[in-house]
């Protein structure tokens, strides 16, 4: 099959040039859809919008024409790939375009999405402070990126791993579908055998200094990612969570990874929003009394995560065990405010209530801590309600994950959703 001027085989280039054509400097994604008109996103991550291309209307005849090209052109072009071919859905590297087809039986409408990444930077183009720059070079070696989908973290991973290659450092990704805009010395792997876990005991051998693996979604990529952080691998993991903390959580849902092993298998989270690093949290473990605890008892004193802002220092947030859960705790304030006196407090309806969970294959638990004892909270999946319980004596809501509230809230929770709470009217 020969090629045109372009590199596109001949009898597809036409459905190609179709595709391309809905791209301008500006857009970063283009959907087409049967029996709507073309749609883009138009701008950048943080700050963009959806507009309609033009009112003509698609059928599935022409979308599957553009579909076909898509997928005999990623077939034998050395620079293409497919990713995912299954009844009704597949994703397809075709160059620098990162493209996903769906179709009957997985959707009940003809779906063709296209994303092209229109920014593409250095770490230095972020104006990071010495500071954590020092940390990034030298001390970071287990690093979790977080944002929400669009905000720029993919961007940012891959100008770490450019950072990192330039200063010597043998780098590799784990990608499902391999997207990042890398440099020709970065092999960026995928899958082998369906498996990451498979992949990853290959890249072992290969003996890489940092791998950035993106993205984290699945138990066994948290596993893998952890996995090589205990061999010594430098690890960057990108997820997607709406605050570093919510990412962290998302560490210890299910047990994915030992309490007691969070430090050294993350140690720093960066958190993207609108395209810029908008926080850094750095982890350490003590054993001690939490804050909040009050009193001096020996026998309470137990391993305690320690999340601290980066930059100041401050305490924000505590790990541990408590009742056989693992917890998050908000810490407020410079001192240890003791349950008592958190109790004492009562809360207004619409007042938002700190809130961490954790679940067992019986029961999901809300902690929110004994200030909010008694108190009805309404609960919600980024910003979607999802309940309202009762917080207990203890600080705790205990729901069984067989009932409808407690299902809704683990597949919430494994989707990487925010969970929020405020006092209910």
């Amino acid at each position: 099959m020969r090629k045109n001027d372009d590199g596109i085989y001949e009898g597809y280039s036409e459905y190609i040039s179709k595709l391309e054509a809905f791209f301008d400097e500006h857009t970063m994604s283009v959907h087409l859809i049967e029996k709507n008109p073309p749609r883009a996103k138009r701008g950048q991550p943080g700050n963009w919008e959806l507009v309609d291309l033009s009112d003509r209307i698609l059928t599935y005849e022409e979308l599957n024409a553009i579909a076909e090209a898509i997928l005999e052109t990623a077939r034998y072009d050395s620079e293409s790939f497919i990713e995912i071919e299954e009844d009704g859905a597949s994703v397809v590297q075709l160059r620098n375009l990162r493209i996903a087809i769906a179709m009957r039986p997985f959707a009940d409408k003809m779906e063709i999405s296209a994303i092209r990444p229109i920014v593409k930077l250095n770490l230095e183009d972020y104006g990071l402070g010495e500071k954590l720059m020092n940390r990034l070079e030298s001390r970071a070696e287990g690093i979790l990126i977080s944002g929400s989908p669009g905000s720029g973290k993919s961007t940012f991973a891959a100008a770490l791993a450019e950072f990192y290659s330039r200063k010597g450092n043998v780098v590799k990704t784990l990608e499902q579908p391999r997207d990042l805009q890398v440099e020709e010395s970065i092999v960026q792997y995928a899958p082998l055998d369906n498996s990451m876990e498979k992949a990853a005991d290959v890249l072992l051998l290969v003996r890489p200094d940092y791998v950035v693996y993106d993205e984290l979604r699945k138990n066994a990529d948290f596993q893998a990612y952890s996995d090589l952080r205990s061999a010594g691998v430098g690890m960057v993991g990108v997820v997607h969570a709406g605050s570093a903390i919510d990412a962290l959580q998302r560490l210890i849902l299910g047990g994915r990874v030992e309490l007691g092993q969070i430090p050294s298998t993350v140690d720093t989270v960066v958190h993207i929003e609108d395209g810029r690093v908008a926080k850094v949290s750095s982890l350490s473990l003590k054993v001690r009394l939490p804050t909040g605890f009050g009193g001096t008892q020996r026998d309470l004193a137990r391993p305690v995560v320690e999340v601290r802002d980066f930059e100041r220092g401050a305490l924000e947030f505590e790990m541990f065990s408590f009742g056989g859960e693992k917890v998050v705790v908000p810490v407020r304030g410079t001192g240890a405010v003791s349950f008592r006196r958190e109790q004492e407090r009562r809360g207004k309806p619409g007042e938002s209530v700190p809130v961490s969970v954790s679940y067992s294959k019986k029961k999901v638990t809300l902690y929110a801590g004994r200030k909010y004892a008694k108190q009805r909270v309404e609960i919600f999946a980024d910003d979607m309600y999802l309940l309202t319980t009762v917080i207990g004596r203890n600080g705790e809501s205990s729901i069984r994950i067989k009932t409808r509230q407690g299902s809704s809230l683990v597949d919430a929770l494994e989707e990487g959703a925010r969970i929020t709470a405020k006092i209910a009217e």
